[in-house]
């Protein structure tokens, strides 16, 4: 994407020139990492179909931006303005799950998580390099500019990151809005389709389907054990490999699959960074994962769940440290398929535990962002009912 050339864009000057459909609102969705896209396509629809509304996209960042970003945000069919280009307008809303460069954008700026929470669960950020000083997604330094609060929306999911937010930058509180977790309400809502999304992955009723899960960095699932995608495809059961986007985006999808090659020759399949893995977990027997956000989403919304990692340091009582406490543990050096047959056994079905930790307002994130989003573009909300929220049929390469 060259930054000195600007696109004809359906706003800035000389727009009425150009447009069909006048009078919109402007709606810029940034996009710094596959991750925050992929979260911002579950808030997006929620008014893409309104007419007085015009998406635009960016990449921020002007020198340094992640591998294959840029194809994503293309491949999904949308505007896309350069970043210096998009830094020079101005819009009724900006829509960021991440913090990066929203002190440059010109608007009433809505934040929201793109994993589980905005607390984090790791203690001390990964992107310090040794911290010692733990941190949170509610920091001062995050959320605030030369003495500005810069989000006019702050999206939590519970009320416990309202009174985290509080210590860590009270000044923030005025913006903060809980509205819980979307993505946990849409994998929930979408558990009725199970069998549906098995015969996407070509599962038959008595083949076990396994989701190998795995955040990105040396404390997780791919990190610390290559090895157990190529034991568990030569058990002779189905098994999908979802691996996080930064983990493709900072190895390349060639090395990535080389390195899983024997696995795929196997059997293995590998969903796609940006899609399907929440049909995926919802359709598979049991899951094995690490203190990512994927494998907390699949036990709290039903699926057995295994840990096989040892996690990083986390902070006590977050999503992440219930999950470890909670879930049963793999154990490496036995054998692995008798382990997930006494794990499918025993399960009693959701851990409550875990899914109360994630949200405060189960089943509500999507009228309740939407509400917002109204708010903040100064528009009435449409009557017409929220779009359907259940997860994609899954595809796998």
């Amino acid at each position: 994407m060259d930054g000195q050339t600007w696109v004809r864009a359906p706003i800035g000057m000389g727009a009425a020139e150009r447009v069909t459909v006048a009078g919109c609102r402007p709606v810029l969705v940034m996009v710094p990492t596959m991750t925050a896209g992929t979260r911002l396509a579950e808030v997006v629809p929620l008014v893409e179909a309104d007419h007085r509304i015009q998406p635009v996209y960016t990449v921020p960042g002007s020198t340094e931006r992640w591998h294959g970003l840029e194809e994503y945000v293309r491949s999904l069919g949308a505007m896309v303005l350069p970043w210096e280009q998009a830094k020079r307008e101005s819009y009724d809303l900006v829509l960021t799950a991440s913090h990066r460069e929203i002190e440059q954008v010109r608007g009433k700026v809505m934040v929201l998580s793109h994993g589980v929470g905005n607390a984090k669960s790791r203690r001390y950020s990964r992107k310090a390099g040794g911290a010692t000083r733990g941190t949170t997604g509610l920091d001062r330094e995050v959320l605030t500019y030369r003495g500005r609060v810069i989000p006019a929306a702050l999206m939590l999911s519970h009320d416990k990151e309202l009174a985290l937010l509080r210590k860590r930058c009270p000044e923030a509180h005025g913006a903060a809005v809980v509205a819980g977790d979307i993505c946990l309400d849409r994998m929930v809502a979408s558990r009725r389709y199970r069998e549906g999304y098995r015969m996407a992955l070509g599962v038959s009723e008595d083949e076990c389907l396994v989701t190998i899960s795995s955040t990105w960095g040396p404390e997780s699932t791919f990190g610390q054990h290559l090895e157990l995608y190529q034991r568990l495809s030569a058990q002779g059961c189905r098994v999908v490999a979802q691996l996080h986007p930064n983990i493709v985006a900072a190895h390349g999808s060639g090395a990535v699959l080389g390195w899983l090659g024997d696995s795929i020759r196997a059997g293995l399949r590998v969903l796609p960074p940006d899609r399907g893995w929440q049909a995926a977990v919802i359709a598979s027997d049991v899951v094995i994962g690490d203190h990512g956000s994927c494998t907390m989403y699949a036990a709290a919304s039903g699926t057995p769940t295994v840990v096989a990692t040892e996690p990083p340091a986390l902070w006590p009582g977050s999503p992440a440290d219930v999950l470890v406490r909670n879930a049963p543990r793999l154990d490496h050096g036995r054998e692995l398929w008798s382990q997930l047959r006494k794990v499918m056994a025993e399960h009693e079905g959701p851990d409550v535990e875990l899914a109360t930790a994630i949200t405060a307002r189960p089943g509500q994130a999507a009228a309740i962002t939407r509400s917002t989003m109204y708010r903040l573009l100064g528009l009435p909300e449409p009557a017409r009912a929220l779009p359907a929220n259940v997860v994609p049929v899954p595809w796998t390469s």
